[in-house]
């Protein structure tokens, strides 16, 4: 007999039968990805840890309208979009956004070391701020995309858009990253 490991498929229709302990293991696998996911979008840990929960519970819940079990991973991405997406619209008054600080000074530049090259915390640090400047919608579809590993139709299923969007959303992301990140004068 030969064993493989189970797929997401079967512990979501365990899951549908009430074994809690397989929704416990998709959890496990998808928590972290989630998390991230959430984390770069809302910037902050707590609201992070919380949405990540109300995911979790909110799948669980609709977990039978889940009408193909091979669609879990963009339908739980899309759960997690409409979360932090609400969380967003409704803490919008009180926050400023990371953008219009950037906004207010567009002539900053990533930091550099001596000899003109990033260091990995300081690489980081830039690509973070490089994010930042970009439309909330760009944003998303570059995280989808480059730390998610998605497809095209995968994102647009996510976002609830068509792929012609998403991928305008992302050359256009793509272009403005590289005008911040390439050091001045030289192309990446």
């Amino acid at each position: 007999m030969i064993f493989r490991e189970v797929e997401d498929r079967d512990l979501i229709l365990q899951t549908r039968k009430g074994k809690v302990e397989a929704y416990n293991l998709l959890i496990s696998r998808w928590e972290k990805r989630i998390y991230n996911y959430v984390l770069r979008l809302v910037r902050n840990r707590e609201d992070a840890l919380d949405l990540t929960q109300d995911v979790f519970l909110k799948a669980y819940q609709n977990l039978n309208k889940l009408d193909d079990v091979e669609r879990f991973g963009p339908w739980l991405f899309r759960i997690a979009h409409n979360e932090t997406f609400s969380l967003l619209r409704r803490q919008r008054p009180d926050r400023v956004e990371l953008n219009e600080a950037i906004a207010e000074d567009p002539g900053s530049t990533p930091f550099e070391s001596g000899g003109g090259r990033l260091l990995p915390l300081e690489l980081s640090m830039a690509v973070t701020a490089a994010l930042a400047r970009l439309k909330p919608e760009q944003r998303e579809a570059v995280m989808l995309k480059v730390f998610e590993g998605f497809k095209f139709e995968e994102i647009a299923e996510i976002l609830e858009t068509p792929v012609s969007t998403v991928k305008s959303r992302l050359y256009t992301a793509f272009d403005q990253l590289k005008d911040v990140l390439a050091p001045a004068g030289k192309t990446v």
